[in-house]
């Protein structure tokens, strides 16, 4: 069996899930990217491939480091994907919204398919039945938000998110995580209404790592899968 290691180096998590063949087996959370963790994984895994999406300013090393110990390819515009970007500035995309839509068009061929994804930000990407990504829109993620209450006011505190609130807050904390929480499920509803009005028979498909605070909460029907970045790799 064939080891194939799928590096997600994000804003806000780096990750490295493991492969054999096409099975998953693991994820792996990284503490920081540097040569030295890469090479931790390489002698622990003997990986005979490598894969990385990136959006942050990592070490150049490491893909040195990659290179050297398998066989490796960086996503990118330029790779070899089973969908067209014919919009105006495909070095543009990001290789994570790259990733969700490949694997979108790899479960559902067939299909109109909008592929939302849930990390530091949130993305929306449509890719048509004709295998085109048209593009969509990007909005503030959940600990953004948070975070963004917290350092634009002098009083409201900085707070994690939980998965059990009530709709009415009664108290500041209750209140920030209602509105967040149920403040982003409301937009992500609305924006897959926006498309259904524009669009018909798509698919809707969800991941990312904040995905399960908004799946209990979400009236459409969608296809949740946490993994869908590393399947695109």
């Amino acid at each position: 069996m064939q080891t194939t290691l799928c590096f997600d180096f994000g804003n806000t998590r780096l990750k490295c899930a493991v492969f054999q063949d096409r099975d998953f087996k693991e994820e792996v959370v990284l503490e920081k990217a540097d040569t030295a963790t890469i090479q931790q994984l390489i002698t622990r895994f003997g990986p005979a491939k490598t894969i990385l999406s990136s959006v942050i300013n990592h070490p150049p090393e490491i893909e040195e480091l990659l290179a050297a110990h398998s066989l490796f390819h960086k996503l990118g515009h330029t790779s070899k994907l089973p969908f067209t970007t014919p919009v105006g500035k495909p070095e543009t995309i990001g290789a994570d919204r790259l990733a969700i839509c490949a694997a979108s068009v790899d479960l559902f061929p067939q299909h109109h398919n909008l592929a939302i994804g849930l990390g530091t930000c949130i993305t929306y990407n449509y890719i048509n039945q004709a295998h085109e990504f048209l593009g969509g829109s990007i909005s503030p993620g959940m600990n953004m938000r948070f975070r963004a209450m917290h350092e634009q006011t002098a009083l409201l505190p900085l707070v994690q998110a939980e998965s059990t609130f009530p709709l009415v807050g009664y108290d500041t904390k209750t209140n920030l995580l209602s509105g967040v929480i149920l403040g982003m499920a409301k937009e992500i509803d609305g924006i897959i209404d926006a498309y259904a009005l524009k669009y018909s028979n798509f698919n809707v498909l969800l991941t990312g790592g904040d995905m399960g605070f908004f799946v209990p909460h979400l009236k459409n029907k969608i296809f949740a899968d946490p993994n869908l970045i590393y399947k695109g790799l």
